[in-house]
């Protein structure tokens, strides 16, 4: 399905190919969990996909990462992108950001298991939060 390397895009470019995929993760777990009322669908969304909550995975995922996965995550996090959402905190948005370069890149990757297995670490740990 891609036609790009993951090795040849920068952090941000990540990151914006991160942001979806994380958002269609999170999307069919919520929908798993039996949800189907459309303001209730968003409103549990919003759990997994907002800065806030994709900072503290950042930092909850990074002794499980591998070096290269650190870097690229360390890179997303560096990067600069010159917005900022207007209900992020700065730091917050800064680690999404490094959170999204990391799925997006292991989403560019040819073997999507680890993508599959880091997503899954992930959506727990916000249902754990959660409940």
């Amino acid at each position: 399905m891609t036609e790009w390397n993951a090795d040849g895009l920068s952090p941000l470019e990540l990151a914006f190919i991160g942001d979806a995929v994380w958002e269609l993760y999170a999307r069919s777990h919520v929908l798993a969990r039996g949800i189907r009322r459309p303001n209730a669908l968003h409103k549990e969304t919003t759990k997994y996909v907002r800065a806030k909550a994709q900072a503290e995975l950042a930092a909850v995922l990074w002794d499980r990462l591998t070096e290269e996965e650190q870097t690229v995550l360390r890179k997303g996090r560096n990067a600069k992108s010159g917005t900022v959402r207007k209900n992020a905190d700065i730091l917050d948005y800064r680690h999404s950001t490094g959170f999204e370069a990391l799925i997006g890149y292991l989403y560019g990757q040819a073997d999507r298991s680890r993508l599959e297995e880091l997503c899954q670490i992930a959506l727990q740990h916000i249902d754990d939060m959660e409940g």
